[in-house]
């Protein structure tokens, strides 16, 4: 059976996340506390890779990267680029949308500590996979994080020896409709700008450098 591009909401592939699940939902039964759907326009040309809810962000708000830090950086950043129009609300109280963008995780549900296992991952998995081949306009990707990208390799079927990651760095891929380029970043996370691990001004030089790749072609 063919797997689709979105988790169900109470998706039961991982025990673990789904004790975590119903205890957030016991503790916050008005949040969102489920599987997160990605976010974004079907016609997109890059694709956004993170990789999982936050508990007191998406999980909360049920829109990848809406409610904690990372999106506030991540969002305006969109905007920057001419990645998305509206208004950006950080409780998902807007009219945002993406156009030509696209948002999703390699995890689909909130693990405790932000930090997904290794079953976990290969759980989820094929939604990456389903949802990179929907998307029928791809040309790009910006992988947030190791984790994304070794996740984003694997449902592309590629091997991670072959595509080391690093912050700014491109690798030139195959994917299911053709060649697709991959940009890695440092996760957009609070620890990460607080520590100067990742400046505003780095994480847009990924974005303009995907950016102008789109816009050559």
């Amino acid at each position: 059976m063919t797997t689709r591009p979105e988790a169900a909401r109470d998706c039961a592939l991982c025990p673990r996340l789904v004790a975590y699940r119903q205890l957030n939902a016991r503790d916050e039964p008005h949040w969102f506390n489920g599987a997160v759907p990605s976010f974004g326009d079907e016609a997109a040309r890059l694709l956004i890779v993170g990789l999982a809810p936050g508990r007191t962000g998406a999980n909360r708000t049920g829109r990848p990267f809406t409610g904690d830090w990372a999106g506030d950086l991540l969002y305006p950043t969109l905007a920057k680029y001419g990645l998305s129009a509206g208004r950006f609300d950080p409780d998902g109280e807007d009219d945002l949308r993406l156009t030509g963008a696209m948002i999703t995780n390699a995890v689909r549900c909130a693990p405790p500590q932000n930090k997904p296992v290794g079953e976990e991952m290969s759980n989820c998995r094929p939604f990456l996979a389903a949802r990179i081949a929907a998307l029928p306009q791809l040309k790009a990707v910006i992988t947030l994080g190791r984790i994304a990208h070794d996740n984003t390799l694997r449902a592309l079927g590629l091997k991670l020896s072959a595509y080391a990651f690093g912050h700014g760095a491109r690798h030139d891929l195959e994917g299911p409709g053709g060649p697709l380029i991959m940009f890695n970043s440092y996760h957009c996370s609070r620890y990460n700008t607080n520590t100067g691990r990742l400046t505003e001004a780095m994480f847009h030089d990924v974005f303009a450098s995907a950016c102008a790749a789109l816009k050559r072609g």
